[in-house]
């Protein structure tokens, strides 16, 4: 019996070498052939799991965790078993559906910056977003995206540069959020989220040429330039593959701007500040729905309903710090450990005024309080995500109150606040009133007595009167 050629490993270890894979796949024509690719292909993945490669420098070894894959035969019989992550396995299984998924759009020479620093060819399809490079068929490693996967996505100008250019930053699930140094390694068999992706487009037109698939015709009447085409082709895709949960967010210069001038493009407003996180520089975004820190890894997404305080530190003459206290829950994953608190530092002090009064404080990011509600809100939010069986329809469309489920439960929540609230002034009972109280009610027994005197000698009077009446009559 011949013995089949492994494509799985033979894909894992030429990922980045679709050219070489197509010669392999071509030129085993013969059983002794084949078991030498097999050979090869298991050779170079196992020295590449075990890290004894000395080829190249240390950071650029592939690191690998060990988990258990199906098992290969072998030509012996013997059966081998072979070690696989389950994050390359699940980012495996992803690229070879997303290209499987036929191209649908695809935007040509894009700059990406992370989580590779290279040009690469941007693919829409059904259920995927991913880049490849230029003249290849299958996505680079790491930088392929499920539509649904994506929780948020915002459009913000690069800062510092002459020409205006634009970042687009997509988050997927479990990317975005501070975790703990102690939770940086990866456990066998975990999952690996993967890294966000950011990529860089000019705020021109697109190049002739630089648009194809099928739905370029229809891209065409938007593609004025590459942030309305990009806006049309993200939001488009992410409903059409039911994401519609995720909204694609620009900075706004009127819910916050920087005062100070930007020496690049003097006569538009900054909307982001300079900062540090430790030692490394980089932006701080000011959002509609979070404060974003980029562009440099790890880029890091703050939403508004998991801040639950803001503070401010080394305040000096010229910088200040920032102190941002984040609600650690994370729904459905105890593993992953979220740093409590997150500082930044060495933000300009003009700047102080319009991130306290403009967004801290609109927001109610220094008051505690409103940290419950927001908490609140985001915990209705994720269960309206997930309906009990039985309860989609109603969720779906509504009671007969008209309300939907998400409507429904906050209104619930709402209510429970004022019932706490009534039962917090029934229950009040100052001191003082208790005096005013009592005086008041002695008050009113003495003015008791008295009326009941006067009645006593009322009925005394009207006796003496009777019994005269009487003598008279007689």
């Amino acid at each position: 019996m011949a013995t089949p050629l492994d494509v799985q490993t033979l894909r894992l270890v030429f990922e980045s070498r679709p050219d070489i894979l197509a010669n392999i796949q071509r030129t085993a024509d013969t059983p002794a052939r084949t078991t030498l690719f097999n050979d090869i292909a298991s050779f170079v993945y196992e020295r590449l799991g075990s890290g004894d490669s000395q080829d190249g420098p240390a950071s650029k070894r592939r690191r690998i965790d060990t988990t258990q894959l199906p098992t290969h035969p072998q030509p012996n019989g013997q059966v081998h078993e072979r070690g696989l992550p389950a994050a390359s396995q699940t980012v495996g299984l992803n690229a070879d559906a997303a290209v499987a998924d036929p191209v649908l759009l695809e935007v040509k020479d894009i700059s990406v910056t992370a989580p590779h620093r290279k040009k690469y060819d941007i693919c829409f399809t059904k259920q995927f977003l991913y880049a490849r490079a230029s003249g290849t068929s299958v996505p680079a490693q790491g930088v392929v995206y499920l539509w649904k996967d994506i929780e948020h996505a915002f459009y913000l100008p690069v800062p510092d540069k002459a020409q205006a250019q634009y970042n687009y930053v997509l988050l997927p699930r479990d990317s975005y959020l501070p975790t703990a140094k102690q939770a940086s390694t990866n456990p066998a068999g975990r999952h690996q989220p993967l890294e966000p992706l950011v990529f860089t487009i000019p705020a021109t037109a697109p190049k002739p040429g630089g648009v194809a698939g099928p739905s370029s015709a229809a891209a065409e009447a938007v593609s004025d330039t590459y942030s309305s085409l990009f806006h049309w082709a993200l939001t488009t895709s992410m409903r059409s593959a039911g994401n519609h949960s995720c909204q694609l967010v620009a900075s706004d210069p009127k819910l916050f701007h920087s005062v100070a001038r930007q020496p690049h493009r003097p006569n538009e407003k900054a909307v982001h500040v300079k900062a540090f996180r430790g030692s490394k520089d980089g932006f701080l975004f000011f959002l509609a729905t979070g404060i974003l820190w980029g562009f440099k890894k790890p880029i890091m997404f703050l939403p508004l309903d998991r801040i639950v305080a803001v503070s401010y530190t080394n305040v000096l003459r010229t910088t200040f710090n920032i102190v941002v206290e984040l609600d650690t829950d994370v729904s459905g994953d105890a593993d992953v450990v979220i740093e409590k608190e997150i500082e930044f530092g060495m933000i300009d002090q003009e700047d102080y005024g319009g991130i306290d009064e403009t967004y801290v404080r609109r927001h109610g990011l220094a008051d505690r309080s409103m940290a419950e509600q927001r908490k609140a809100k985001r915990e209705l939010a994720e269960n309206n995500k997930k309906p009990v069986a039985g309860d989609e329809v109603a969720a779906e469309e509504g009671d007969a109150d008209g309300l939907t489920a998400l409507e429904r439960a906050q209104r619930e929540a709402e209510q429970q606040l004022q019932d706490e609230e009534d039962e917090l002034e029934e229950d009040y009972d100052p001191g003082s009133e208790d005096d005013s109280e009592g005086e008041g009610g002695s008050s009113g027994d003495d003015d008791d007595d008295d009326d009941d005197e006067a009645q006593a000698d009322y009925d005394e009077d009207e006796e003496e009167e009777d019994d005269e009446a009487e003598g008279l009559g007689n």
